[in-house]
């Protein structure tokens, strides 16, 4: 990684650690990121999606005497099980089908820097039997491989689930969980941290202000609005919601009508409830949460090159065009 991209990536995360100084449960994090930041002790961050693990991640990295070495992130639950061991640790060639050439993995790339495994709740418990040998050796082999290759990169693992659940259902190895857990950070969800709403819509308003050459300005009522909505998606819900306002000339009109129908910020309508969902309709919308979060994390990996993501995704080119129009996707605009 070249001087000139660590030093933006660098400024980009001490900008966005303001998010760390605005309540005093994210300065308690701040302090734990400060005194651990120079070693390479593991890390678990743990919180609800979108509360700002990254961004937590990222600071570590940021403080850390690896801050000019790469900070790889490989996002468990976006790649196929099985891809996952290949995308790890790399494969030689002829290691199966499809491997006409070496491959490197992520911990390979990651080399002098930090690995950050979002989402390592996802991992299936083969692969999570091989990573706590590798944590605990600090070598690995490549996929059809037996030269060990040393590991040089601090582990950083995140998770949005109750891992004492999974332990005790036998989703999750007790072993990887007290290795990974060295020093464990539980990030709060905003509707815990009020008080930050305000620095965070000042925050993306200068961002897409700036991203799309627009002047918004958001009226006293509608910062009230924002700042006592419960954002059940948390910081990424926020940042998504002042997205729009920017966009739409009647984005504040849009967040008022939303509240006042009972919806969240992403549109989706939050009924009163009477009786219990079926089991059968919570698991149907919680798997088409996942097969949006998954198509869009593979989607930005390839840059946006769809007949890549349908070979990875296993679909068809087709059925890859109509889930994109189906989820409303569209390339992440950078300014």
């Amino acid at each position: 990684m070249s001087a000139g991209v660590v030093a933006s990536v660098q400024k980009e995360v001490l900008a966005g650690e303001a998010i760390l100084d605005t309540s005093p449960s994210m300065r308690a994090v701040r302090t734990i990121i400060e005194s651990i930041a120079d070693t390479d002790a593991m890390v678990l961050i743990r919180g609800e999606s979108g509360v700002g693990k990254d961004l937590v991640a990222r600071s570590i990295h940021a403080h850390s005497s690896r801050c000019h070495g790469p900070f790889v992130k490989v996002n468990c639950a976006a790649i196929p099980h099985d891809l996952l061991e290949s995308e790890l640790f790399g494969h030689e060639r002829g290691a199966f089908t499809g491997a006409h050439r070496r491959k490197p993995g992520q911990f390979e790339y990651a080399k002098g820097g930090t690995l950050y495994l979002d989402e390592i709740a996802e991992l299936p418990l083969a692969l999570q039997a091989k990573l706590l040998h590798v944590l605990q050796d600090f070598t690995f082999a490549r996929v059809g491989g037996h030269g060990l290759i040393d590991v040089d990169a601090r582990v950083i693992a995140a998770t949005n689930r109750d891992l004492e659940r999974q332990m005790a259902l036998g989703e999750f190895r007790d072993d990887l969980y007290y290795r990974l857990n060295v020093v464990e950070l539980r990030i709060p969800p905003l509707r815990e941290r009020r008080e930050e709403i305000p620095g965070l819509v000042a925050l993306f308003l200068t961002r897409f202000n700036k991203q799309y050459r627009r002047q918004k300005q958001l009226s006293p009522g509608t910062l009230a609005r924002l700042t006592q909505h419960s954002w059940s998606g948390n910081i990424r819900e926020l940042e998504n919601v002042i997205r729009r306002m920017v966009v739409l000339d009647d984005g504040e009109q849009a967040f008022e009508t939303l509240v006042a129908s009972g919806r969240n910020g992403s549109g989706i309508v939050r009924p009163v409830v009477l009786v219990p969902e079926s089991l059968r309709e919570v698991a149907r919308r919680a798997a088409q949460e996942a097969e949006r979060n998954t198509l869009a994390e593979v989607l930005e990996r390839v840059h946006w090159n769809r007949a890549l993501a349908s070979r990875i995704l296993r679909v068809s080119y087709k059925t890859m065009l109509h889930k994109i129009a189906e989820y409303g996707l569209t390339p992440v605009r950078r300014a």
